[in-house]
This record gives structure tokens, C-alpha cells and sequence, in this order.
């Protein structure tokens, strides 16, 4: 009795440690909000103005409070057809807002676009319990989302027949789950994926800038508990030394959804990241090689989750979103 109490009371105290590094750690996620600094970056970065269109905030999506979107439309509205143009806010999970966005939905507004900022229910936690929040409940807001968002923009008259979904850091992990995972439901097709920096996979050996690549108890526990604040659902340490966690995470797991067919993708990471494991982006640029996706993959050698020291390669990779905007959301 006293053994087995014991034991349980210590996969509690791995899975709330789990959660606090999730809060704190992937809470710093809201670093790698890219601020933009050099001269020839102003591009993508274009102030809100009414001369570029309408802009729509706070639009209910659901029942929660945090179910809102903003949606960008451009100044044209006599076209027979629009691309919609998703991005999702970065944060760690835990933080962040759509309207942190602003600059970079107004760029693809002003490209021609229907853009649009979806809000998501951010992990809490207080006084010993959480608010229900993980990455997948997360991942289930932004897919159910989405036709709210067409719906509004057809409304508007704006009839959407394709679109892009992207983000940076959390945003792209979620973009990747609903371009991966859900784009076979999507209301209309998904043409493009793009973004920066979000966790594509949760191969515990990947985590090496948390340590649990190694095996020892203290980093199965761990793991546990930082996968187990991720998806919601308790994974227990034993499945983390057995594997069988990997089919548990495989709901929020990007890469576990990659076949051929998929959307075109463009990412970046940074070989010093410290927040996301970077050797989970190796996987990802693995699995979009084997089942022949038109992608790109940039590694910046000397930069960490904020991209911040490759200026030249940051640079070439948005031009490549742009490349790419251009051949699968064509504005005609």
C-alpha cells in the first residue's frame, strides 16, 4: 500500500513538474516573436491601414473566451474567388494574442489576400490545477475555427477556394498539425504551409535541450510530465521507457501526418534553439523528403528560437514564403 501510494505520488509530482516547465519554458516561446529589424525586412512588416481594406476584430468562433478571430479584407473585392491566408500566434502555448500578428496579416492583406489571426485557449495554471487547455484542445480550436473563418469572409463577399495556413513557434506547431492532420477536412483545399520555429514531433531523444534524452529516471519523469501538460492526457513513465507514448502523441505530432499529397511547406529553425528541440526539425525535413513534398527547409547555423543571428538566410527564407505565396495562392 504505502509502495504503491508512494509511486503514485511521484508520477504526480513528474506530471505538475512537466507542467511547470511547460508554463515556464515553453512560455518564453513568446521570444520568438521575430522582431524584425533590418531595413529590407519593412516589407513584411506593413502598419494596419484602412486604405488597404476592412478589418473585422474579435469575431466569435465558439463558446470560449479566448474563440475570437480577426479578419483582413483587401481593398478589391470584385474578384470571383479569394485565397485565405491563416496565421496563428506564437506564445509557448501559454501567451500570446492575434493581435500581435497585425503587421504580418496587413502584408498579406496588402498582397491581395484574406488574411485572418485566430485566437486559442492558452494553458493556465493556478493554484495547483489547469484550466483543461493542451496543444491538441488547441489544435481542435484553430480546425474548428476555420470554416467560421470562410464563412464570415463569404459573407463579407469574399468566397474563399483555397488557403495558407501558417505561425511562428506555438502558431507553427499548430499550422502544422491543421495543414498536416486536418487538411483532408478542410473546407476548402489547403494550397501552402508556412513558418518558424514550432515543435513538429515529440521523440523524446529529440528533447535534448530538456535533458530527456537521457536515461536516467529523472528525464523518463520529466518527459512524462512536460508530453503529458502537452496533450492533455496523462502519458505515464513507463510508456515513455516502452515508446508507447509516441501513438499517445501522435494527435499533436506534425510529422506523424505527413504523406504524399501534403501541403508545399516552407520552415526555419535555429541549430540553438533552446526552447523547441531543434533535432525535431531534422525529422520534419526528413518525412517532407520521403513522401516528395515541394518544401524548403532553412537552418540557420548561428541563431536560437528567435532567428536572430542570420540575417541573410532569415531574409532568403521569407522571400521563399513569398515564392511560394505567389505560385499556390495565386491572386488573379
Amino acid at each position: 500500500m504505502r509502495k504503491a501510494a508512494k509511486e503514485r505520488k511521484g508520477k504526480t509530482v513528474s506530471i505538475w513538474m512537466g507542467i511547470l516547465v511547460f508554463t515556464l519554458a515553453f512560455g518564453a516561446g513568446i521570444a520568438s516573436k521575430f522582431v524584425i529589424q533590418p531595413s529590407w525586412a519593412k516589407k513584411y512588416s506593413v502598419a494596419w491601414s484602412d486604405e488597404l481594406g476592412k478589418r473585422m476584430v474579435d469575431l466569435p468562433y465558439g463558446d470560449g473566451e479566448a474563440n475570437k478571430f480577426d479578419l483582413y479584407l483587401p481593398k478589391d473585392s470584385s474578384r470571383k474567388s479569394y485565397g485565405l491566408a491563416v496565421y496563428l500566434h506564437a506564445g509557448g502555448f501559454t501567451s500570446g494574442d492575434k493581435s500581435g500578428d497585425a503587421e504580418m496579416l496587413s502584408w498579406l492583406c496588402k498582397k491581395g489576400y484574406v488574411a485572418a489571426g485566430i485566437n486559442y485557449t492558452l494553458f493556465e495554471e493556478l493554484d495547483g490545477a489547469t484550466n483543461g487547455a493542451s496543444v491538441l484542445t488547441q489544435s481542435e480550436e484553430i480546425r474548428d475555427a476555420i470554416p467560421k473563418v470562410i464563412e464570415a469572409a463569404k459573407k463579407e463577399g469574399y468566397p474563399i477556394d483555397r488557403m495558407a495556413v501558417a505561425g511562428g513557434s506555438a502558431g507553427h506547431a499548430l499550422a502544422m498539425i491543421y495543414a498536416y492532420r486536418d487538411a483532408r477536412e478542410a473546407p476548402v483545399p489547403v494550397a501552402f504551409t508556412f513558418g518558424a520555429v514550432g515543435p513538429s514531433c515529440f521523440y523524446r531523444e529529440d528533447w535534448d535541450n530538456y535533458g530527456f534524452d537521457r536515461e536516467t529516471e529523472e528525464s523518463y519523469q520529466g518527459a512524462a510530465g512536460i508530453f503529458s501538460a502537452m496533450l492533455g492526457e496523462m502519458i505515464s513513465v513507463d510508456e515513455i521507457k516502452d515508446g508507447s507514448y509516441l501513438k499517445k502523441m501522435k494527435p499533436i505530432s506534425a510529422v506523424s501526418w505527413i504523406a504524399p499529397g501534403a501541403p508545399p511547406t516552407v520552415v526555419a529553425y535555429g541549430a540553438y534553439d533552446r526552447i523547441q528541440p531543434f533535432k525535431g526539425s531534422l525529422r520534419l525535413k526528413a518525412a517532407l523528403e520521403e513522401n516528395g513534398i515541394d518544401f524548403k527547409y532553412f537552418e540557420l547555423p548561428h541563431s536560437g528560437h528567435g532567428l536572430q543571428n542570420d540575417n541573410a538566410l532569415y531574409k532568403q527564407w521569407l522571400e521563399t514564403v513569398e515564392e511560394y505565396l505567389d505560385k499556390y495562392m495565386l491572386v488573379e
